[in-house]
């Protein structure tokens, strides 16, 4: 699974300098090392021998005249993408239901009006089909993956497959409807399940997978209530959707179905599914959620069903490979905005006020970084993937007595993430398999009340936590859009008959990635980027090591 991931990952730092800014140095390691977790894979890759099942890897042998074709060819493999014809090789095709120039005239106007079903005689088999509309996608469209030619290894941010860093083309599938589908609507039951923890857009997700399968002619749709444990709690039933039930949940954050982590086994939930004649399955959760539909898919190809497992990323914290962005981020950014603004207003107001804001970001430090970058009113962001000390001469606390000597104020933002190591280790792990952290914020909180009473210095300490307004809010503009968009390739995807596949912006594009390919590890913030540079250099703090 390690070679799952990129193959694109470097470590590679900038020059040290010996620039020094108020006694503290900028040639931090952080600027050479990007701290990743020890399940992550070597800088250089390794090319798996078959697909990305594949447990077996063999190195790339740079040394090969034909190593990039190989390699391409590996590539090619890892990214094909699941489909039904890979289990039922005869599964018969028809053309596409999905014309939105004439179905949503046809489809609104009769079933508001109760004048006739769509699928009955007057529609012979299928909607009216637009001859001329040429709004799908071929198989054989293609998204650039990385679009940035690195000349060298030492470039801020390489990502380099090789020590020459030379270039290689890698493309992904493009997403959206593609002309021939493998399920008759008027056949299919989907259901819908979202995983894990609140996030903003869960319910504009939901809402367009409804509006589309509707769109492509499906009438059985149903939510399965509170994640993965809906498929095996008897008290649980199934929440009948239509488009006259979701017509108004994106006005509303949280969940229409509800979440929750953890459930039942792979088998119970297949067998769920055969029980419940579900034939596509869309699951909107984070890296384990993934994992779970990826389980689920492999088992009902196992059992020869002829179901589609499509996953949504839904993570606030942004960390799915491959992918620009997921859903949920930009909004937690543009909430955060308001706390770390609190804490300024708390700081600035105050006699040697100092405040600090906790963000999410369990593994990756994206929504602190962001958050910092959009503020300007952040002195000091500390995010997991870059190691830091409390206490020392060159320690944050120094920091901030040295700003609260120059500027009178001062503001923190870090992720709830940072610093673990600095805290002692728990034991316990959520019904999800994470371990639960310490909170970092409290403890920064406790030190720096702590630090300044020692040295004899007053300080006004405000401590904001938004984590729980920020997941429950309603999803922005931006956030609406993506969801939107989301939703809808999710819908295509299925109907273009593919399994255990995912949907995500890839430079600005939508493509499907396969769900191994986007759960390796969790994506993380290169300490070497220009955005964390961009960071400090908005925040102009030093190094705290």
């Amino acid at each position: 699974m390690m070679a799952s991931m990129l193959y694109v990952i470097t470590l590679h730092g900038l020059t040290a300098s010996n620039r020094y800014r108020r006694g503290f140095s900028h040639s931090n390691p952080r600027f050479k090392t990007l701290v990743v977790p020890a399940r992550v894979a070597s800088v250089f890759p390794k090319v798996k021998s078959q697909s990305s099942d594949s447990k077996s890897t063999t190195a790339i042998d740079f040394s090969d005249p034909d190593w990039k074709t190989k390699f391409k060819n590996d590539f090619e493999d890892r990214f094909r993408l699941p489909h039904v014809t890979d289990i039922f090789p005869d599964a018969a095709s028809m053309p596409s239901t999905f014309c939105p120039n004439l179905r949503l005239v046809s489809l609104r106007f009769l079933r508001n009006l109760s004048v006739i079903n769509p699928r009955t005689s007057n529609f012979p088999g299928n909607y009216p089909l637009d001859e001329n509309w040429q709004g799908y996608i071929n198989d054989n469209d293609r998204v650039l993956l990385k679009t940035i030619y690195f000349s060298s290894p030492t470039s801020a941010g390489a990502e380099c497959i090789d020590p020459g860093c030379n270039w290689v083309e890698q493309w992904v599938h493009r997403a959206g409807p593609r002309g021939t589908i493998y399920f008759k609507p008027e056949e299919v039951k989907a259901a819908i399940v979202t995983c894990g923890g609140l996030c903003p857009g869960l319910n504009d997700v939901i809402r367009q997978i409804v509006i589309t399968l509707e769109i492509y002619g499906v009438t059985k749709i149903v939510g399965i209530p509170f994640g993965y444990r809906g498929f095996s709690d008897q008290e649980l039933t199934e929440v009948p959707l239509s488009r006259r039930v979701v017509q108004n949940i994106h006005l509303s954050g949280g969940s229409l179905l509800g979440v929750s982590r953890g459930g039942p086994g792979v088998s119970e939930i297949v067998d769920s599914l055969e029980e419940r004649e579900i034939d596509m399955l869309f699951v909107l959760g984070g890296n384990g959620t993934h994992a779970g539909a990826n389980a689920i898919h492999n088992e009902c190809c196992k059992r020869r069903l002829k179901v589609s497992i499509i996953g949504v990323p839904k993570t606030i914290d942004n960390d799915i490979l491959l992918m620009d962005k997921t859903f949920g981020f930009d909004t937690a950014v543009e909430e955060a905005q308001r706390a770390i603004n609190s804490a300024y207003i708390e700081a600035h107001s105050a006699y040697h006020g100092i405040g600090i804001v906790k963000l999410m970001g369990r593994d990756s430090g994206f929504i602190a970084m962001h958050a910092s970058l959009a503020s300007g009113q952040i002195d000091i962001c500390l995010i997991p993937e870059v190691p830091f000390n409390l206490h020392g001469p060159r320690g944050v606390l120094s920091y901030l007595k040295y700003l609260i000597e120059t500027k009178g104020s001062a503001v923190v933002c870090v992720a709830e993430g940072a610093g673990q190591s600095l805290l002692q280790k728990p034991n316990a792990t959520d019904a999800s398999g994470n371990t639960v952290f310490r909170d970092i914020g409290v403890y920064t909180q406790q030190e720096t009340k702590k630090y300044f009473k020692e040295i004899g210095v007053h300080a006004d300490v405000k401590y904001i936590d938004p984590t729980y307004m920020i997941r429950a809010c309603r999803a922005n503009a931006s956030d609406g859009i993506f969801c939107t968009v989301l939703g809808q390739n999710a819908v295509h995807g299925a109907f273009a008959g593919y399994s255990g596949i995912t949907v995500g912006s890839c430079n600005t594009h939508y493509a499907y990635f396969p769900i191994p390919e986007v759960i390796s590890h969790p994506k993380l913030v290169d300490s070497n980027s220009r955005m964390w540079h961009r960071c400090l250099t908005a925040t102009g703090q030093p190094d705290f090591i």
